[in-house]
């Protein structure tokens, strides 16, 4: 056990990561939880309210560590499980006239999913020479190379070491899940087209409605920095055997409002059931659930956004099916007497599943207010940062 480590009782292994003070007299430290024993395989790590106002994943890890506290009771726990479910407390403090505002640094350096270290230029350079033959060879020396690389990453600002603290507890993990909610939503998923079919069954076991891909989302969040490098160094090395092995992916649980202990129960346990399948545990998944959705391109994703300012309607709801040319919102401008003049019709773009949509009915211009998953890439959704700020 490590000397920042305590024992709670039949549960986990308690570690306190200090950060830097925000202030003088006060403190702040990231709160880690772990199960198994350090430095078993397969390591699972998953982590919860990197947005720090998105709430589902809280309470999912905390329904998880329950069960992961049985699993390592009755001595099925084979690998490590790396919880933290809170793990952005300098977010948790952002609260502003009333209203938690956990996605984004007040002090002025962005969205706290954005930004994680890039390091396939750095770990490619320390391995080049060394690769072999061998992919779990191959696989062991970059995970290596990754935790080095991190050790030489520099940081400045408190967001800046946050970053790096978390990725360092995620980087050599085999599986890595990042808890989110969107606006208003179903369940949807976020990973790496290199992971596909790979990550079917996790998509399956949670019930995912949309699982959109990606080899470059922008903006480098959290799952691709530990994901992306391993198909950028195939890509670099493609004669060395160099499995993705890191499978990551960013897990949106509906809603900002779906904190809901029976949601919470039941995406725990088949989040459980799904390190059952990896080998995390030894105890029976059960069968895999029948899919609910075809994996989709992330830049097929329709992003519907207001023309103008004023009060939006929606005639969808998330989950449902849509054609194109469907309406999916309406605004209305609420200072134009003519019925016909104040009303805009949003309409679809592609055909598909509308997973996801704003829950302030107040539009302004520009902002994103329906995401339809579509199976096909759209001309506007080719270049640049695929992803809302």
């Amino acid at each position: 056990m490590a000397d920042n480590e305590i024992s709670a009782p039949g549960g986990p292994r308690i570690e306190r990561l200090p950060l830097p003070n925000p202030s003088p007299g006060t403190t702040r430290t990231l709160t880690v939880w772990r199960f198994g024993k350090r430095g078993a395989r397969p390591k699972a790590y998953l982590q919860a309210a990197l947005h720090a106002d998105e709430l589902p994943g809280v309470l999912v890890l905390r329904a998880l560590a329950a069960r992961l506290a049985r699993a390592q009771h009755d001595g099925v726990l084979e690998g490590e499980v790396v919880l933290v479910p809170l793990a952005n407390p300098i977010g948790l403090s952002q609260y502003v006239f009333g209203h938690s505002l956990g996605r984004h640094a007040l002090e002025g350096s962005g969205n706290f999913n954005r930004g994680y270290p890039d390091l396939a230029t750095a770990v490619g350079e320390r391995i080049g020479a060394e690769l072999g033959a061998t992919a779990d060879a191959n696989v062991a020396l970059v995970r290596r190379a990754l935790v080095g690389a991190l050790a030489e990453y520099p940081a400045n600002g408190a967001p800046a070491v946050l970053r790096l603290t978390l990725m360092r507890l995620a980087v050599d993990a085999d599986i890595a899940l990042d808890l989110h909610c969107d606006s208003e939503a179903v369940l949807h998923v976020y990973t790496g087209a290199a992971l596909w079919p790979q990550a079917a069954d996790l998509a399956a076991q949670l019930g995912a409605r949309a699982t959109l891909l990606a080899a470059v989302s922008g903006g480098n969040p959290f799952d691709e920095a530990l994901g992306g490098p391993w198909w950028s160094l195939a890509e670099r090395f493609p004669r060395y055997p160099l499995p993705p092995a890191c499978l990551a992916a960013t897990i949106e649980l509906r809603g900002e409002r779906d904190v809901d202990q029976a949601f919470a129960q039941s995406d725990a346990e088949a989040l459980y059931r799904f390190l059952c399948r990896r080998g995390v545990a030894s105890e029976d998944p059960r069968p895999l659930p029948a899919s609910r959705c075809a994996a989709t391109p992330l830049t097929g994703v329709d992003m519907i956004r207001a023309p103008s300012a004023g009060v939006v309607c929606y005639p969808k709801s998330p989950g449902e099916i849509v054609a194109r040319g469907t309406p999916v919102a309406e605004i209305i401008d609420p200072l134009d007497p003519d019925d016909a003049g104040a009303r805009r019709i949003l309409r679809a773009g592609t055909d598909g599943v509308l997973f996801a949509r704003a829950a302030d009915r107040l539009a302004r211009p520009g902002q994103v207010l329906v995401k339809v998953a579509g199976s096909e890439p759209l001309a506007d959704r080719e270049g640049g940062a695929l992803l809302t700020d």
